[in-house]
């Protein structure tokens, strides 16, 4: 087994990569070990340049799990080694790590169709030169900070994928080292990347949620998305009516009171608001209603919050602990423009958001996954990066993402499950990117939210399977 170096997290590397040409990624080590469910689960570390297009400027090193049936031979003297085509899932996002693969429900069926999968921790994510305040410190100036984070959305996530490709397909015959490959929501958005720079390495692809809007400014996405959350809001306060004067107890409270989070950072009104974000999720609505429950029951007991109830708070909105969450979330649509804190341009064209009325009978209306700049002083792990942030949001120079004369003459199966419903990519502008991938096949539903791979495994995975293997006369 190759040995783990040990160098800095975005230090020097010595790898190398002609101009124009994919190199394969350096596997730096491999250990695999069986787990409950007949599993082989490798760990397994890459090295990839930080920037593809200029690899002279160092490395990143990535971590990846395979997963494979665990399968004990009647003669343990005959050693077969087996060549089972490779399955990769992208995870969402952008900035969320992969869970270990025995955690996910649908492990089984996949590899019960033949495969092995590869679950990737795309690069500044999990275990893969991880972005935190401390480690973007290193690179030193904001801009520079700004300039490296340039290189963390699709783009350079599926040139790693493809150089993690070749090398785990090396030994592969030439007819099996293409590639199937799963992208959930922002995975989605990296699959088509995919299927636009590199359809030679794909065998087929299947996407959850996750065909992106081909739009130019990010503010056309969350006029889309204000709309939408508003809708949810509705549907929220139908359920929970008692919750109309419940939120705006709270947010009186906030208001008066200077809230301390256990993480360092503050509760403010904008925080709290941001419990909405989850709002696009299968039950997600009733974890909110239980912690405004919880919350307004401390001050009716106590006049104040509690620490658990705080601590519950603080682990309902992650970005302490995936900056790169906040960081890159705008930039991911950036097609050559600015994205120019869009979230926040949009939400002064929707007055019913802006209001903040603690009296009379209209609801306080919770945001949805929006970034806005003041979140970047109520987060403790984001306070020291706005200016970093305020770069990325003023950059120009974001290169093209999606090649759509590309896109309209797609040979590779796409198969696509998309949600009437889905809070966080828009379903008008998901049907028209389908519409524009030559040979997409899609199932539709209303009856499912963002998030069923999890919570819909089953039910999902047969209708994607069945695009696949059925047809239609």
């Amino acid at each position: 087994m190759a040995r783990l170096e040990q160098t800095s997290l975005f230090g020097p590397g010595t790898g190398s990569l002609a101009q124009g040409d994919m190199s394969a990624a350096k596997l730096l080590g491999r250990r695999t070990h069986q787990m409950p469910g007949k599993l082989n689960v490798s760990e397994l570390f890459f090295e990839v340049p930080k920037d593809h297009s200029k690899p002279q400027n160092g490395n990143l090193r990535l971590f990846a799990r395979s997963v494979e049936r665990f399968e004990k031979p009647i003669d343990a003297s005959k050693k077969e080694v087996k060549q089972s085509p490779w399955f990769l899932y992208l995870q969402g996002g952008p900035g969320l790590p992969c869970k270990s693969p025995q955690s996910y429900a649908w492990t089984d069926i996949v590899l019960d169709k033949g495969y092995q999968i590869l679950f990737l921790d795309q690069r500044g994510t999990g275990l893969s030169s991880t972005i935190t305040a401390r480690t973007l410190a290193g690179e030193g100036r904001p801009a520079k900070q700004a300039d490296l984070l340039k290189n963390f959305r699709a783009d350079s996530i599926v040139k790693d994928c493809e150089a993690i490709r070749k090398t785990l397909t090396a030994n592969f015959p030439e007819e099996k080292k293409k590639w199937s490959i799963m992208g959930q929501s922002f995975g989605g958005f990296c699959a088509v990347n995919y299927l636009s720079r590199f359809p030679e390495g794909l065998q087929e692809v299947f996407t959850v949620g996750g065909l992106p809007p081909l739009v130019r400014d990010p503010q056309l996405v969350y006029n889309k998305l204000f709309r939408k959350v508003k809708q949810r809001n509705k549907v929220y306060y139908q359920k929970y009516s008692e919750d109309i004067h419940r939120v705006k107890d709270v947010v009186r409270y906030i208001q008066k009171e200077d809230v301390k989070l256990s993480s360092g950072g503050k509760l403010s009104v904008l925080r709290f608001r941001q419990l909405g974000m989850n709002f696009g999720f299968h039950g997600a609505m009733d974890s909110v209603h239980e912690m405004i429950t919880r919350l307004t029951s401390d001050l009716n007991q106590f006049g104040f919050f509690t620490r658990p109830t705080l601590a519950a708070f603080d682990a309902m909105i992650p970005f302490d602990l995936v900056p790169l969450y906040a960081l890159v979330h705008e930039p991911i649509y950036a097609r050559g423009s600015a994205p120019g804190w869009a979230a926040d341009r949009s939400m002064s064209q929707f007055p019913e958001f802006t209001r903040v009325l603690v009296d009379g009978p209209e609801p306080i209306l919770f945001t949805g996954e929006m970034i806005f700049r003041d979140m970047f002083k109520d987060f403790d792990e984001l306070r020291g990066l706005l200016d970093t942030a305020d770069h990325l949001a003023n950059a120009q120079d974001w290169p093209e993402l999606y090649d759509e004369a590309q896109l309209a003459k797609n040979e590779v199966p796409v198969y696509s499950a998309t949600f009437v419903e889905d809070m966080y990519v828009d379903f008008d502008f998901a049907r028209d990117t389908a519409s524009k991938i030559k040979g997409c096949k899609n199932f539709i539903t209303n009856v499912m939210y963002h998030d069923a791979l999890v919570h819909k495994t089953d039910e999902l995975m047969k209708q994607l399977f069945a695009l696949r293997d059925d047809t239609i006369d």
